[in-house]
């Protein structure tokens, strides 16, 4: 990768970050976020299944999304992996329904996705073991890999496949694989080598990047998202998505 851009910070680019993910990568950070869900769940397979539905609805306004996690939390009275292995999602999410029930996703989406999410559970034990199998140990062939297996589902709960930024897709990926966070659990740790993930790439983190020279881009693409997560890495070696929480920083403090 080539020289990173210019930027306002006199210590350059890499020690403004590396304050900032200091600064923000912190219980605190918890409060208000969707990775909240999964670290009040109990048992690895119980927050894996957590996190992975909390990602699966964290787009549009945090005020109606973390509402709709917290009642699929609720419908399943907190063991979100027994409520999907059981079909209890029958119950409240029915086949077919097209009552809506989060922006584009009907309930009968939802069923779907559950039901292909199910039959995952039957065949392979975990979400986890799945991931494990078929990305040979690298972030982008994670994504690759849910997007294969959920994408044909329908809905657009899980993107049909990895050409997209699949934000979402990345961010339960950070939240599963990195170890030694306050937020994330790093429960694959050991099936995923966290320095290949891919950052969690939308229409903000591609401001914050472009302003600051780590990125050249006008859309958020997988494309964009993996050539963000190298220019990380010359910052982060070891664990280039630790920069996702700089970023972050970096936009709450340049809000205006």
């Amino acid at each position: 990768m080539g020289k990173i851009g210019s930027c306002p910070d006199p210590d350059g680019v890499g020690a403004m970050l590396a304050r900032l993910a200091a600064k923000y990568e912190t219980p605190a950070f918890l409060d208000g976020d969707p990775s909240w869900f999964m670290h009040q769940a109990e048992g690895d397979s119980n927050r894996e299944a957590t996190a992975f539905l909390a990602s699966c609805l964290s787009f549009g306004s945090r005020s109606q999304f973390m509402p709709k996690i917290a009642r699929l939390v609720e419908c399943a009275e907190g063991n979100v992996d027994g409520w999907i292995r059981s079909g209890a999602f029958d119950r409240d999410l029915p086949c077919g329904c097209g009552e809506c029930f989060y922006r584009f996703f009907k309930k009968g989406d939802m069923h779907a996705f559950l039901q292909s999410y199910r039959v995952l559970l039957d065949e392979y034990g975990t979400l986890g073991a799945y991931v494990s199998r078929m990305s040979g140990g690298d972030g982008y062939g994670a994504v690759k890999a849910i997007c294969g297996r959920f994408g044909a589902c329908g809905g657009g709960v899980i993107p049909k496949d990895a050409q997209s930024a699949c934000k979402r897709v990345c961010m339960f990926l950070r939240w599963m694989v990195r170890d030694g966070s306050p937020v994330d659990i790093g429960l694959w740790s050991g099936a995923i080598d966290k320095r290949t993930l891919v950052i969690p790439l939308d229409t903000h983190v591609l401001r914050q990047s472009t302003r600051i020279g780590l990125l050249k881009s006008s859309a958020a693409s997988m494309s964009a998202a993996r050539r963000l997560s190298a220019a990380l890495a010359e910052i982060f070696p070891d664990d280039p998505l630790r920069g996702d929480f700089a970023l972050f920083g970096y936009g709450v403090n340049h809000r205006h």
